[in-house]
């Protein structure tokens, strides 16, 4: 049998980081749903600490090391790359967060804060949830599904850009350390799915209709990868851009959304905690 190609090694890894991370925790969400948030708080709290490590410890310091062959002071050109991730990411969150929060008298209140305060929020499951309640028409149910989509997509597409640069750096693709990305990545998605089923079983979707729609909101993993990929195989200046973007618009997703979601649903000292034991795991898993 014919050893399977780079691509598909990468394609079939990240499917199953992306859709099968996702998918993992929505089953968690189906089977073991809850009212209370702090379990998912905690978790998005872990999450978050893990995709930091990879970051800080891991990504930003192959950026550093492709840029310096590319231009003298190649952090100069990390630091753009990273500013460019956050920019894009927020303006393309901000425009989807201006569609919905008008529609969701919730996030219409005037005393709501500028961040999301609900886990429904994070991934405008309520968004989604308000047109089912309301009986709106199909074509209100489909627009808030790709509006749903989009907001996931966006978290999605720099995890799998990492992973795919990773891989075009790595001289070993089973065990180099774009398997170790594949599987923080991973980790990560486990909390992100039960994001996102929990308040779909909430507005009336089935468990199993739940668990399948978290799953295939993992697929645009993989559409970064290879992105990721192609970009990193083209030179050292394709992989600072590609590693600093996707560092960036994680940065951004950690930061600007995932921690502060974190500690307004669950009010507590618990998350700081939670931070620090993901930036463990994920500096173990990185340098060991």
């Amino acid at each position: 049998m014919e050893a399977m190609s780079p691509f598909a090694f990468i394609t079939l890894v990240t499917l199953i980081s992306g859709a099968g991370g996702t998918g993992l925790g929505g089953l968690i969400g189906a089977l073991f749903k809850s009212e209370s948030n702090r379990t998912i708080s905690l978790l998005l709290a872990f999450a978050g600490g893990v995709m930091t490590a990879m970051v800080c410890f891991d990504l930003l310091a192959e950026a550093e090391e492709a840029a310096n062959q590319v231009v003298e002071h190649g952090v100069l050109l990390v630091i753009l790359a990273v500013a460019l991730g956050v920019a894009v990411v927020y303006l393309l969150n901000h425009l989807i967060d201006r569609k919905t929060r008008a529609e969701v008298s919730h996030t219409a209140d005037a005393a709501h804060p500028d961040t999301h305060d609900d886990i429904d929020e994070l991934v405008h499951a309520d968004h989604l949830n308000m047109h089912k309640r309301h009986n709106d028409s199909r074509l209100s149910l489909f627009v808030a599904g790709v509006v749903m989509a989009c907001a996931i997509a966006l978290h999605n597409i720099p995890e799998g850009m990492t992973i795919g640069a990773s891989f075009a750096v790595s001289s070993d693709l089973m065990w180099g350390t774009g398997m170790i990305m594949a599987v923080l990545i991973g980790l990560h998605n486990i909390p992100e799915g039960m994001a996102v089923a929990v308040p779909l079983i909430s507005g009336g979707t089935s468990r199993v209709k739940a668990t399948l729609l978290t799953a295939a909101c993992g697929l645009p993993t993989v559409l970064g990868a290879w992105l990721g990929f192609w970009l990193g195989d083209i030179g050292p200046l394709g992989l600072t851009l590609s590693l600093g973007f996707a560092s960036g618009a994680m940065l951004y997703v950690v930061f600007g959304e995932i921690m502060p979601e974190s500690y307004l649903i669950y009010r507590s000292k618990l998350p700081a905690f939670a931070v620090m034991v993901g930036l463990a795991l994920g500096m173990l898993m990185i340098f060991f």
